[in-house]
C-alpha cells in the first residue's frame, strides 16, 4: 500500500469524528480562544503505551493551554473501546473516536491490521502528532509506524513554547 504524507505548512485535510462527550470533532481548526490545536492520534485501547501517553498529555494540559494550545486525542476506536480506555486516562481534553481507513489515509498515517481480535476488532491508526496554527496550517508534523516511537508530551511542549515565542520567528520547517 502507497501513503501520502502531509506536508508541514500544506493544510490539514478536514476530518470531523464523533467526540466522546456528544457531537463532532473537527480537526481542521482551533476552537475559539485558541491560537493553536495540538492533535494526538493514538492506536487505541488495546495500547498500554497509548494510555500512559494520553495520561502525561493530560498532567500537561494545563501548559499548552496557558500557551493557547487547545488538545485532542483521536483513534479508530469505537465509542465503547474509547469510553473504557479513558477511564484509566480522564482526560481534560476531547477525545474524538471511530477514524475511518478513509480518513486515517487522508490524513496519511500509518495504518496496522490487529494481530488478533484480542488486540482490536478493526485497522487502526498509529500514533501521530500534529499541531497546527490558527489557519489549519501543518506546523508539526511526526508520523510514526510503531507505538513506541512518539514525542513525549514535555518535549512537544518545550517546542511549541519555542515556536510561539514571537522573538524567535520560527518557521515552519521541512519545506524545502
Amino acid at each position: 500500500m502507497t501513503s501520502t504524507k502531509l506536508t508541514p505548512g500544506e493544510t490539514i485535510p478536514a476530518v470531523t469524528t464523533p467526540k466522546l462527550e456528544g457531537g463532532e470533532l473537527d480537526l481542521s481548526r482551533p476552537p475559539e480562544g485558541y491560537q493553536w490545536r495540538l492533535i494526538v492520534i493514538y492506536r487505541g485501547k488495546h495500547c498500554p503505551l497509548c494510555t500512559n501517553h494520553l495520561k502525561k498529555l493530560n498532567h500537561q494540559l494545563p501548559e499548552f493551554r496557558t500557551l493557547g494550545v487547545d488538545v485532542v486525542a483521536v483513534s479508530a476506536d469505537s465509542a465503547v473501546q474509547a469510553r473504557e480506555q479513558m477511564k484509566s486516562v480522564a482526560p481534560d481534553f476531547e477525545v474524538g473516536y471511530g477514524l475511518s481507513v478513509a480518513q486515517m489515509r487522508r490524513l496519511g498515517l500509518y495504518i496496522s491490521t490487529p494481530l488478533a481480535n484480542t488486540e482490536t476488532d478493526h485497522p487502526f491508526a498509529e500514533p501521530a502528532l500534529f499541531a497546527i496554527n490558527r489557519k489549519g496550517e501543518l506546523f508539526v508534523v511526526d508520523i510514526a509506524n510503531v507505538p513506541f516511537s512518539r514525542p513525549e508530551p514535555a518535549s512537544i511542549l518545550m517546542g511549541l513554547k519555542f515556536i510561539l515565542n514571537p522573538d524567535n520567528h520560527y518557521p515552519i520547517r521541512g519545506t524545502h
